[in-house]
């Protein structure tokens, strides 16, 4: 089956598989949140990207493998409805952003800096802190090492846009200079995930830059 990226609440996952890893895709709660589960394809060790809702669902999803770690990308509260349920029935070891732990009620056990690398099996992720949608957002990159980049953006970068900076020109400015230097670094053939709706690439947005620069969001 071929990945498209485009799921719904109450619909079935979407699974993209790579060489090396296993992305599934799933849409939770009533923000239409994104949630994301990799699966190392040679360990099997899973890692779920925003128990966004719908612990049910999630665990579900999971199945009987269960998951080794979750990351938060961000505080907002949309992200984090069902991490306390899916960690407590898991036992997952929790990241998220360091700027950004103070406000999620579950502990973090391992707060998350720019650059650093989560791994999840023998794939490895690298953070990127994208600052002004919140302080402490994160990113996680993956450099596939036998096609191109994927990247998990939260709520930092949509088709269409960056993420919503509540018309704060700081915020705005911020964000999309730490987007521009971060992600769009990485090549057009760049796969974006993100925290709602469709997939993008980054050859997609790229041409568009100017425009939301103009714009001021």
């Amino acid at each position: 089956m071929t990945y498209s990226g485009q799921v719904t609440v109450g619909g079935p996952a979407d699974v993209h598989e790579l060489k090396d890893l296993m992305i599934t895709k799933i849409a939770v709660g009533p923000m239409d949140n994104n949630a994301y589960l990799l699966r190392c394809r040679a360990t099997d060790e899973q890692l779920l990207i925003d128990a966004a809702n719908d612990a049910e669902t999630l665990l579900g999803m999971i199945g009987d493998d269960g998951i080794a770690s979750v990351v938060t990308t961000h505080q907002h509260g949309d992200h984090w409805q069902a991490l306390a349920a899916v960690v407590e029935a898991t036992g997952a070891r929790t990241y998220a952003g360091r700027d950004d732990a103070p406000g999620i009620p579950v502990p973090t056990d391992v707060p998350v800096d720019d650059g650093d690398t989560i791994r999840v099996g023998h794939v490895e992720l690298t953070a990127r802190r994208l600052v002004g949608h919140t302080p402490g957002s994160i990113a996680l990159v993956y450099d596939d090492p036998h096609g191109h980049p994927h990247v998990f953006t939260g709520d930092c970068l949509f088709p269409g846009g960056v993420g919503n900076t509540r018309k704060d020109p700081e915020a705005f400015a911020s964000l999309i200079h730490d987007v521009e230097t971060k992600i769009f670094v990485l090549p057009d053939e760049t796969w974006v995930y993100p925290g709602h709706g469709n997939d993008t690439s980054l050859g997609a947005e790229r041409p568009h830059l100017p425009e939301w620069h103009a714009r001021g969001w």
